[in-house]
């Protein structure tokens, strides 16, 4: 079980990522390594990540799932990643146009450049060392191009081993609630668009 994947806040955090780095353009690597270290210090602190994305280990360490297939233009909803995000050349994301922060709470902002600091001075082939030292991530078997990093071992990693079990329960009451959200607002549009036809 894991939190559910927030592709407003994902492309808020990558922006505000972004914004803090030279012609607001980074390497794929450099910003996946740094939203991934951004979502688990926000487990470390708060229980929950930013982005809701599940992690998975990949041969130069582990990256956020979901961020990754739009970084490589195959995501879900690409366009509205797309509105916001271009890619510069084979290797590199520029910021294209900034969406509003407002999914981002001020303690997320925090954390967002406290990772940006702490890293700053560093080439993204440092960052991906550092995360190859991190405790939940095992190389992945030569066939396999990608494994998932169960929630439970990022938890136990940043020092809640002790909450596993309630922050599992949290993740699985939100995201039921998100579901039951959504289905409320489309059958609300639905509704709404069907009074349009009778009138």
């Amino acid at each position: 079980m894991s939190f559910r994947f927030n592709l407003s806040k994902a492309a808020e955090a990558a922006a505000y990522i972004l914004r803090l780095a030279p012609a607001q353009e980074m390497t794929r690597i450099r910003l996946l390594k740094l939203l991934y270290l951004a979502d688990r210090q926000s487990l470390q602190k708060t229980g929950r990540p930013i982005t809701g994305d599940r992690a998975v280990a990949m041969r130069h360490g582990p990256v956020l799932s979901n961020v990754y297939d739009y970084i490589k233009g195959s995501g879900f909803e690409q366009s509205r990643w797309d509105e916001h995000f271009e890619t510069v050349g084979l290797l590199c994301v520029r910021l294209r146009r900034s969406p509003d922060i407002r999914h981002l709470s001020r303690k997320e902002i925090a954390i967002l450049d406290e990772v940006h600091r702490v890293h700053e001075g560093k080439d993204e082939w440092e960052i991906v060392e550092e995360t190859h030292g991190l405790s939940e991530w095992r190389n992945p078997e030569p066939e396999a191009k990608a494994k998932e990093i169960p929630l439970e071992d990022i938890l136990r990693a940043v020092g809640h081993g002790d909450r596993v079990a309630q922050i599992l329960e949290d993740a699985r009451a939100e995201a039921t609630m998100d579901r039951l959200i959504e289905m409320a607002r489309k059958a609300t549009s639905s509704s709404a668009v069907a009074s349009e036809t009778q009138e």
